[in-house]
C-alpha cells in the first residue's frame, strides 16, 4: 500500500518542478530584443558550469540576460509561490475556498502605502535606502491586518467569521483613503494606477534580495503547518477535539501569510487571482490534502506568474501589458466557473 500511495505524489512533485524548470528556461530565453534564444542558453550554461561555452553575447546583450530578464524571472516566481502559498493557507486556515491572500485587507493596506509614497514622497526616493512605495507598501499591508486582526476581537472573541468582517471593513476604509489621495494630480493616480495593476517590469537583483528572507521564513513557516491545516478541515470544534491548536495555528498562519503576501505585494504591486487559481488547479491535480497543496501551490505559482509575465512582456512587441491585467484575464473565468461548479455540487 505504501509504495503505491507514494508514487503519484512523487510523480506530481515531479511534475510540478518539471514545469517550474521550463517556466524559469522560457522566461529567461524569451523577449525582444533580437537575441538568439540559443546564445541565451548558452550563456545562462556558462555561468552555471565550469565549462566555456562561448555564448558569444557582447556586454549590452549580457546585461539584458542577467540585469533585466532574469531577476524579473526570479521576482516573478518568488511572488507568484509566495502569493499561491499563502492563498492555499488562508483558504485551509478559513475552511473556504474563494478566499485569497488579501482577505485581511493586505492589499488594500499596499495600496494605502504606496499611494501615500507616491503622492508625498517624490523627492525622498534617491535619498532613502529603500524606495519609499516598497518600505509605505510592506508596513501599510502588515498594519492593515494587523488592523483586522484586533477588529476581529471587538466583540469579546475572534473566529474566522470575524476576521473576514473586520477584513471587509478595514479593506474598504483603507481603499477610501487611498481614492482619496490620489485626487492630488494627474501623476499621482497615473502612477497608482499604474502599481495597483502591477509592475513586475521595475524588477531588479535589489528587489529579490529585499523580499527573499521574508518570502523564504513565510514559506517555510506555512509548510511546516500543512499538517495541522488538514486537520481543520474537519471543523474547529472537532480539530479541538482532537487535540489541535486552532487558535495557535491561525495566528503563525495568518501571521506568515501576512509577512510573505506583504513583502510580494510591496514590490510586485497587486497580482490578482494568483492565490485562487494556483491553489484549486493543485487541488484538481493532486488531490485535496494540504500536505501536497502547499508544497504544489509554492512551485506551480512560481511557474504560473513566470510564464505569465513572460507573455505580459512579449505579447505586445515589447510594450509591458501590466502583469495584473493577465492574472485577471485568465483568473476571473476561472472564479465564475468555479462558483458555478461549487452551485452545481449544492
Amino acid at each position: 500500500m505504501t509504495p503505491t500511495l507514494r508514487r503519484p505524489r512523487s510523480l506530481v512533485i515531479s511534475v510540478a518542478v518539471g514545469a517550474l524548470v521550463v517556466a524559469v528556461v522560457v522566461g529567461v530565453i524569451a523577449g525582444t530584443s533580437g537575441i538568439a534564444p540559443g546564445r541565451v542558453l548558452y550563456e545562462v550554461l556558462d555561468r552555471l558550469t565550469p565549462g566555456r561555452l562561448r555564448s558569444g553575447l557582447n556586454l549590452r546583450e549580457r546585461n539584458i540576460v542577467w540585469e533585466l530578464r532574469m531577476p524579473r524571472v526570479v521576482l516573478a516566481g518568488m511572488v507568484g509561490a509566495m502569493l499561491s502559498l499563502a492563498g492555499a493557507s488562508f483558504q485551509g486556515v478559513f475552511r473556504n475556498p474563494l478566499v485569497d491572500p488579501y482577505l485581511l485587507g493586505a492589499a488594500a493596506g499596499a495600496g494605502l502605502g504606496a499611494t501615500v509614497a507616491i503622492a508625498y514622497m517624490k523627492t525622498l526616493r534617491n535619498s532613502w535606502p529603500v524606495d519609499p512605495i516598497v518600505a509605505l507598501g510592506f508596513a501599510g499591508a502588515v498594519l492593515a491586518v494587523i488592523a483586522t486582526y484586533f477588529v476581529g476581537a471587538a466583540g469579546g472573541t475572534r473566529t474566522s467569521t470575524s476576521l473576514v468582517l473586520a477584513g471587509v471593513a478595514v479593506t474598504s476604509f483603507a481603499t477610501a483613503l487611498q481614492t482619496y489621495l490620489q485626487r492630488q494630480d494627474d501623476d499621482t493616480r497615473r502612477e497608482v494606477f499604474s502599481w495597483i495593476l502591477g509592475r513586475l517590469n521595475t524588477a531588479t537583483w535589489g528587489d529579490v534580495r529585499l523580499v527573499a528572507p521574508y518570502i523564504v521564513f513565510s514559506s517555510a513557516i506555512l509548510l511546516l503547518y500543512r499538517r495541522q491545516l488538514d486537520v481543520l478541515r474537519v471543523g474547529e470544534d472537532e480539530a479541538d477535539a482532537l487535540g489541535a491548536r486552532v487558535a495557535s495555528t491561525r495566528v503563525w498562519v495568518v501571521a506568515a501569510a501576512t509577512l510573505g503576501t506583504a513583502a510580494a505585494v510591496s514590490v510586485s504591486g497587486l497580482i490578482s487571482f494568483v492565490g485562487i487559481i494556483v491553489p484549486h488547479t493543485v487541488r484538481l491535480l493532486g488531490g485535496s490534502s494540504y500536505r501536497r497543496v502547499l508544497p504544489l501551490s509554492l512551485l506551480v505559482g512560481a511557474a504560473f506568474l513566470i510564464l505569465t509575465d513572460t507573455f505580459a512582456r512579449t505579447a505586445a512587441g515589447g510594450d509591458n501589458i501590466p502583469i495584473g491585467v493577465v492574472t485577471a484575464f485568465f483568473g476571473a473565468p476561472f472564479f465564475i466557473i468555479l462558483m458555478r461548479t461549487r452551485s452545481v455540487v449544492r
